[in-house]
């Protein structure tokens, strides 16, 4: 099902939502395709992947290596702005706002299909994530 959502009228915690889900389901797949069953080993793996702190220092790395376009920050934005109503849990309201804009960035290339570039920065992330790049980033926040 590949419905046309009109992206550009949905709001930062719309693009968020849609985000949380399709970069989970990146994200479980790659685990499973590298073997692994176990529900919890999984889980731990799929911490350093998709934990707000995870976000935030992926967030880091793309800005540091001016990865994202110009409209894709604008996304990632729309999202860290975004008000929202509900508490960061095991993380500080900063960390939770980065990672709700990297949701929203996600949200963003899905709904507006973009699909190419979509498994561009999810092969980047993942990259980044097991190379071990994001464990010197995030410290700050």
């Amino acid at each position: 099902m590949n419905e046309k959502i009109n992206y550009q009228q949905l709001n930062g915690l719309d693009l968020a939502y849609l985000g949380d889900a399709v970069y989970e389901t990146y994200i479980r797949q790659h685990l499973l395709a590298q073997g692994i069953t176990k529900p919890g080993r999984l889980q731990r793996q799929a911490k350093a992947f998709v934990s707000a702190k995870a976000h935030a220092a992926l967030f880091e790395l793309m800005e540091a290596d001016e990865y994202l376009t110009e409209t894709e920050l604008t996304f990632f934005k729309r999202g860290r702005n975004a008000n929202s109503h509900t508490k960061a849990k095991n993380t500080d309201v900063v960390t939770y706002r980065i990672s709700t804009g990297f949701e929203a960035l996600i949200g963003y290339l899905h709904a507006s299909q973009q699909f190419e570039r979509l498994d561009e920065v999810v092969t980047w992330v993942i990259n980044q994530v097991e190379s071990g790049r994001t464990r010197y980033y995030g410290s700050k926040k």
